[in-house]
């Protein structure tokens, strides 16, 4: 047996083409009219049901219950950012955001266009090095 023959008889071996297979449509949609009917129906089978769809209900309720935990990190920054620690990079970004919406407003502006993407980043990271040993603390 050569090396094309296993090849081939690999490949034989290997399906590609998969087969797919649809469902049928559900019943109810085709019905628009009985919808109150089975509306009825389907209240009647979860009283049936006895005590499983209480439980499920119950569990849904205290899940919704349950608040989201609120994410200290970007108050924190806020808080940095505006503390003395950054206040320079703070200074130098809203210079540049004036200078920038100034040129925005006046027509005849010739100057380089100029966008604030540096200072941001000096300013933001300033914040993130303030804020994260107290984010630690908070997340400890």
């Amino acid at each position: 047996m050569g090396i094309t023959d296993f090849l081939s008889d690999l490949m034989s071996s290997v399906s590609f083409v998969q087969e797919v297979h649809a469902e049928a449509p559900a019943e109810e949609e085709e019905s628009s009219e009985g919808g109150e009917e089975s509306k009825d129906d389907d209240a009647g089978e979860e009283e049936e049901g006895g005590d499983e769809g209480g439980e499920e209900e119950e569990e849904e309720e205290e899940e919704e219950e349950e608040e989201e935990p609120v994410d200290p990190k970007p108050k924190l920054e806020e808080e940095c950012a505006n503390s003395a620690q950054c206040v320079g990079y703070k200074h130098h970004f809203d210079e540049c955001v004036e200078r920038v919406t100034a040129a925005q407003e006046d027509p005849d502006h010739k100057g380089p266009h100029e966008d604030c993407v540096e200072e941001f980043f000096h300013l933001q990271h300033c914040a993130t090095q303030c804020a994260a040993p107290k984010l630690w603390k908070a997340l400890k």
